[in-house]
């Protein structure tokens, strides 16, 4: 009964997720939708790996024999060669620790005194310790969003992000 599930759905499985990982990853490459498609993308390719499985798992015996031809060989290495070219930049920089910039961004932001801060926001220290406190967070020019968030019990995330999108 397993077998015959898989025989009958991991090939259209794996092409129906391979067809949204394609479009969610055109989409991406060309930042369009990136709000839209990011968690899909992420979320469905992993998803993936499970027909995928099944489906090699499936044609074991195609695929041995395209291993024993050496027919398999080159699109590995050629896929392995491309795969090490796309990395090697950010290992080599040190990028592969750094993570998401934005993230990066994100904590300059909320770390930073919020003196060096409100200038980058176009506002003055005072404007946005002003800001803060109508969003119930008291805050000293000499502190961080964070340490204020923190000392006002909330989530220092949240306060970041309403002080960058309030108008």
């Amino acid at each position: 009964m397993f077998r015959d599930q898989v025989n009958r759905f991991a090939t259209p499985f794996t092409t129906g997720l391979f067809v949204v990982s394609t479009v969610s990853g055109v989409a991406l490459f060309f930042h369009v939708g990136a709000g839209l498609f990011h968690g899909m993308h992420e979320w469905l390719s992993m998803v993936l790996l499970v027909p995928v499985a099944l489906h090699v798992w499936k044609n074991w015996v195609p695929i041995k024999l395209y291993f024993q031809r050496g027919t398999l060989v080159l699109p590995l290495a050629v896929s392995l060669a491309a795969g090490v070219a796309f990395a090697a930049p950010g290992l080599m920089s040190g990028a592969a620790t750094g993570g998401n910039p934005q993230m990066a961004m994100y904590r300059a932001i909320a770390e930073a005194p919020i003196t060096a801060v409100a200038p980058v926001l176009k506002t003055t220290p005072e404007a946005l310790v002003a800001k803060l406190q109508t969003m119930g967070v008291s805050a000293k020019v000499e502190q961080s969003m964070t340490q204020a968030a923190e000392g006002a019990g909330k989530e220092a995330r949240a306060v970041v992000f309403q002080v960058l999108t309030a108008k």
